[in-house]
């Protein structure tokens, strides 16, 4: 690859290249200026915020209930024993001790902390009828009534899942991932969005037996105060880690693994005060993403993702690193990314946005800086307001303010997508400061974009400056 010069890094991002590349762009003032990036101040008074839950010293041994770690025991019934009367007593640790124990559904309750040991491995049953009864849950960013996560909470305060033990799922191709993989589950996912399309009211959207959508793996719903920390969690029957409309969350130091479709791995999903840190993602899907509902029932619940900050994690295999979308219809502000490293072949973007005109939404003042990349396979930033249904409907995304500051990267397909839509450019102000790009084989692609500003950015070894 021949190394470029200011010049023409100047012109690849300039309309007679771009029309070369992309018909009919429209790009509106791409600049080359010293811009200050400001905005992290806001990162302390996040984690102000983010306090951990903390748990009277009682321990409640769930093998004092029932459970037997023997890898073949339906313990179910223990777990349900022990958490409550750790509930009722006014709180404690409910501890998993080194085995295996088979569980279906755990559903936790107020100042309970499930601590799975170091060498105890929770394996869920991959029988639907073990997440029964149904509860209230959000599948892709539409309320329903759904089989139960492998973990739930419902309107709790102070939970927590601790420990060195592991969380397994169970999921393959000949469980919960066939029903995707072999669109068993399309009916149903029509159903469910027409029902949000429609308004129908969430309780009489009900699914569960004898329907196909996947339950997701530990959901916390309308909790506040809560932590996760230590464990592995691996092989979802769909997304591996997802809060829907909690407070204050604290994920610390886990392991996420799993190749299965739509395996994300932490999804914050109209949650407010969101610190993710020490984390390892190893997924089929999205590392992170941020999201805040889905098209019309997004917009009726109307309560956007805000005040995120993830550090100091490690991206291995994934579509993106930092994902915002597609679910965005509540909006999406303040996230913060910062000493992260990323690298895999299989890993697509870095930081990726996308949405569509029927999911609408805004998507501003988001923030990476100090990450270093190894390699991506397509962009280092990215946004597609093509994804999904596209053009097809009136509900205009909105980009601004996005900030990458000191970001470096060995190898990469471009580094910049941005694809917003022709007939009205809604992504603006794009700041990249003081970034290496190397081994970049091809032309950026701009598209519906206003004011993008470079600082200090070298692209294969040569300077803007």
């Amino acid at each position: 690859m021949n190394k470029r010069t200011t010049k023409p890094f100047v012109r690849r991002c300039g309309v007679e290249t771009l029309s070369r590349i992309l018909p009919a762009v429209l790009l509106f003032g791409v600049v080359l200026a010293g811009q200050a990036i400001a905005g992290w101040e806001q990162v302390d008074d996040i984690l102000s915020r983010v306090t951990e839950p903390s748990f009277p010293d009682r321990d409640f041994n769930i093998t004092d209930y029932g459970a037997v770690g023997d890898g073949h025991t339906d313990c179910t019934g223990a777990f349900e024993k022990a958490i409550s009367a750790a509930n009722d007593a006014g709180g404690g640790r409910v501890v998993v001790p080194a085995g295996t124990y088979v569980s279906g559904a755990i559903h936790l309750k107020s100042n309970v902390n499930l601590h799975v040991s170091e060498g105890a491995v929770i394996k869920f049953s991959t029988y639907p009828d073990k997440y029964l009864p149904t509860v209230i849950t959000r599948f892709e960013g539409i309320e329903c009534i759904n089989y139960s996560p492998n973990v739930y909470a419902y309107e709790q305060e102070n939970i927590a899942i601790t420990g060195k033990g592991t969380l397994d799922g169970q999921a393959n191709e000949s469980n919960w991932w066939q029903w995707a993989l072999s669109r068993t589950d399309a009916n149903d996912i029509k159903l469910l969005n027409d029902y949000g399309r429609d308004g129908v009211p969430v309780e009489e959207r009900i699914f569960g037996a004898g329907h196909y959508l996947r339950p997701n793996m530990i959901q916390p719903y309308k909790c506040k105060n809560v932590l996760i920390e230590g464990v592995t969690i691996k092989n979802s029957p769909m997304w591996h880690v997802h809060f829907v409309l909690s407070s204050n969350i604290t994920v610390r130091d886990i392991s996420v693994i799993g190749h299965g479709p739509n395996n994300d791995g932490c999804n914050p999903d109209s949650c407010k005060d969101v610190l993710i840190t020490g984390c390892y993602f190893d997924n089929g899907d999205d590392c992170i993403t941020v999201k805040s509902g889905r098209n019309n029932d997004g917009r009726r619940v109307n309560v956007p993702c805000e005040n995120i900050v993830v550090q100091n994690c490690r991206m291995k295999d994934g579509h993106g690193g930092v994902v915002l979308g597609s679910e965005m219809s509540g909006g999406v502000r303040n996230v913060f990314t910062e000493n992260c490293k990323m690298d895999s072949p299989h890993l697509r973007q870095a930081l990726r946005i996308k949405s569509n005109a029927m999911r609408g939404g805004f998507i501003e003042n988001i923030y990476m800086r100090n990450v270093e990349i190894g390699e991506v396979n397509e962009a280092i930033f990215n946004i597609n307001f093509y994804y999904g249904e596209a053009e097809a409907g009136p509900y205009l995304p909105t980009v601004r303010n996005i900030n990458i500051e000191n970001v470096t990267s060995q190898k990469s397909k471009y580094v910049l997508v941005l694809r917003g839509f022709y007939r009205k450019p809604s992504i603006t102000d794009i700041f990249l400061k003081d970034c290496s790009f190397n081994n970049v084989q091809s032309a950026d692609i701009l598209a519906g974009v206003k004011k993008v500003y470079f600082e200090n950015v070298k692209v294969n070894y040569m300077s803007t400056n």
